[in-house]
């Protein structure tokens, strides 16, 4: 029987993390033959970033990538993240699935996450189990996208409680979330100050309240899932 190669790239910046990819992946081999993977592991950007450009220019496929949000800068301060690279694997190597694997559990990192770079995985890593990588694994070469139970669970609260906002809105709640005074939102997103005061009271007729301050938005914000 014809094996089956895989190119796997393991980006992660705790060893422990990535020597469990790699032993999902080597046993889901042996339990589904002829199936093979041809792993790399690299624990940080700049290393990563040497691995997508020598795929790109030798025209070499990386089948799928593991890839941690959380990582440090690059040396020269270009990749910030994980997210950063995974932007550079989808305009170099647009065939790379990529399975996105973090600690982030709010509901502003996730949507941007997913508006970015669009994961055919989504794992939280406190979600994951040995079942859990091999399900991971399976649904990637079958039937993809695969998302975890957390992911789920916050993309359906979204669904469910019918508001829309735009990222511009959920940015304003973010940034409201984390203390970032109203004259510095201005320059964050891209407004006037007349502007984001506008947003403001529209987010809070949207939501309905009543108070001037800005602790009952944020409650009910959060409480419905979007920040």
């Amino acid at each position: 029987m014809e094996h089956i190669k895989y190119s796997v790239l393991i980006i992660d910046d705790h060893p422990l993390i990535a020597e469990s990819y790699r032993t999902a992946l080597n046993y889901y081999s042996k339990q589904n033959e002829p199936i093979e993977f041809k792993i790399e592991i690299t624990h940080d950007c700049d290393s990563a970033l040497a691995l997508i450009n020598e795929a790109f220019k030798t025209k070499k496929e990386i089948d799928i990538v593991f890839l941690d949000i959380k990582l440090p800068p690059s040396k020269d301060g270009k990749i910030l993240s994980g997210e950063d690279l995974g932007l550079k694997i989808n305009e170099l190597l647009p065939n790379t699935k990529i399975i996105v694997a973090t600690t982030y559990n709010d509901n502003f990192r996730i949507h941007n996450i997913f508006k970015n770079l669009n994961p055919d995985g989504f794992l939280i890593k406190n979600d994951i189990t040995p079942k859990e990588l091999l399900d991971t694994i399976d649904a990637i070469l079958n039937d993809p996208p695969y998302y975890s139970k957390t992911v789920i669970k916050l993309l359906r609260k979204q669904l469910v409680n019918g508001f829309l906002l735009d990222h511009i809105d959920r940015r304003l709640l973010y940034e409201l979330s984390i203390g970032t005074r109203m004259k510095d939102l201005p320059d964050i997103l891209f407004l006037s100050l007349a502007g984001v005061e506008k947003r403001k009271r529209q987010l809070k007729l949207t939501f309905n309240v009543k108070n001037e301050d800005d602790k009952e938005l944020l409650f009910i914000a959060k409480e419905k899932g979007f920040i």
